[in-house]
């Protein structure tokens, strides 16, 4: 999946969804509304890191000089 991508802003939309959701309905303080937005971006940005390296793993073919 490449970053940025069509699949990737739609796992990213879904996963916002889902996260923000989860954090607002269960919370009962006062302030769950910045805490389920925060949440739900920081899950955004680390699903974001994690499909960067992992491209940028992929399209390396050669193998590493202590490969056995």
């Amino acid at each position: 999946m490449k970053p940025f991508g069509t699949k990737h802003i739609v796992l990213s939309v879904i996963t916002f969804a889902i996260i923000f959701a989860m954090n607002y309905v269960g919370n009962d303080l006062p302030d769950r509304l910045s805490r389920a937005l925060m949440n739900a971006a920081a899950a955004v940005v680390g699903l974001g890191i994690g499909i960067f390296i992992l491209y940028r793993a992929k399209k390396d073919d050669r193998p590493h000089d202590d490969f056995d």
